[in-house]
């Protein structure tokens, strides 16, 4: 009689490495080069740990770069990027500078705490503080050629109480509210600012990214029909993009001049992206995530898809106009030049200069008031 003998099962070890090939042609540039053998000794597992941190402000003179290591490649575009490429014992170095003095730096190495340190050492004090006088964080995304990206910067915004006499009087109230909302405020995820051009909807948007800081990071996507046509991308600046310092705040995306988004078309115009920004506003998406949406538009509210203003939906809808002849007339200091309808912003800007003949002082008061 045959007896079966049980053999323990050993799975087969996975390869250490990985074979790695790279095809070039003449599409492809130097830096593309230095970008496929930053890559190598990750992809063969020559080097199987990877860090990246993203900078800003980085200072004109931080060499960005180790005490030790050898230079292998530099390349520099015309578009004033630069990359270089660093070998040191046991670790790789790629650095990208950008005109706007933003960088990318990724390294790979044999341990975790090889590449951690080799981070440390190359971005120590290279990043100049923000401003704190009237400065906030603003983030602002965009789909480049290699995926989404996004950059931070500090941008002027001036506090609610500065620039409220920039507004009707009529929209004291509906705004000084949406200044002081806390969270436990936030019934509703859309904020629609509409109304003609030039009657200071931006600077709205900065003086409440100012009122807001505490709580609240304010996102700019600058293709708003690029991210509700690609699920990935939306998801992406959704749900995914949280800093460590910032991972307990809510989200404020500002979407600008999206009449095509929300028109009362907007269905058989965009196919998906109505449904994906309602959904994102109070569907499953938004639920997920402490997303807040805010819109503006040239459309007048008649115009706009039921399905956005509805009740419930907006935690603020408001219509941002010229001020009245009187109120434009106080703001100017004389009537000269005010139409009997009123005037906005911008044109009471234009008028002052004109009229007084003086340097315009928006950057002290609105910034950007169109």
């Amino acid at each position: 009689m045959s007896v079966l003998k049980e053999v323990p099962f050993t799975p087969e070890p996975r390869p250490a490495e990985l074979p790695m090939k790279v095809w070039l042609d003449d599409g492809d540039s130097a830096m593309d080069v230095i970008d496929a053998l930053a890559l190598s000794p990750f992809a063969t597992g020559a080097q199987p740990w990877s860090r990246t941190v993203s900078l800003e402000r980085v200072r004109l003179d931080a060499p960005l770069a180790p005490a030790s290591g050898t230079l292998l490649r530099a390349a520099r575009e015309d578009d004033g990027r630069e990359s270089r490429l660093v070998c040191g014992q046991g670790w790789t170095l790629r650095v990208v500078r950008y005109r706007n003095r933003a960088a990318t730096v990724s390294v790979t190495a044999v341990d975790d705490e090889l590449a951690r340190s080799v981070i440390e050492e190359v971005t120590k004090d290279a990043v100049e503080a923000a401003p704190e006088s009237e400065h906030v964080e603003m983030g602002f995304w965009w789909w480049g050629p290699h995926g989404s990206r996004r950059s931070g910067r500090p941008i002027t915004a001036s506090p609610w109480a500065r620039i409220s006499d920039n507004y009707a009087r009529s929209l004291d109230g509906p705004l000084s509210r949406l200044m002081s909302l806390t969270p436990s405020d936030v019934h509703g995820r859309l904020v629609l600012l509409h109304g003609p051009p030039g009657t200071g909807k931006t600077t709205l948007l900065r003086a409440l990214a100012h009122e807001w800081r505490s709580w609240c990071q304010v996102d700019c996507v600058l293709d708003p029909e690029q991210l509700f046509n690609s699920p990935g991308y939306l998801m992406e600046v959704a749900v995914g993009s949280d800093s460590d310092e910032d991972g307990e705040k809510w989200r404020l995306l500002v979407l600008e001049d999206c009449d095509e988004l929300i028109r009362s078309g907007a269905k058989e115009a965009t196919g998906q992206g109505l449904s994906r920004l309602l959904n994102l506003t109070d569907g499953l998406l938004g639920q997920g995530r402490d997303v807040l949406v805010a819109i503006t538009t040239n459309e007048d509210l008649a115009r706009l898809h039921p399905a956005v203003v509805r009740p419930g939906r907006c935690l603020a809808q408001i219509e941002v106009g010229a001020l009245p002849y009187d109120e434009a007339v106080r703001w100017l200091g004389g009537a000269e030049g005010v139409p009997p309808a009123g005037a906005t912003l911008a044109e009471l800007f234009a008028l002052r200069d004109g009229v007084a003949g003086r340097p315009a002082a928006a950057a002290e008061t609105t910034g950007l008031y169109l």
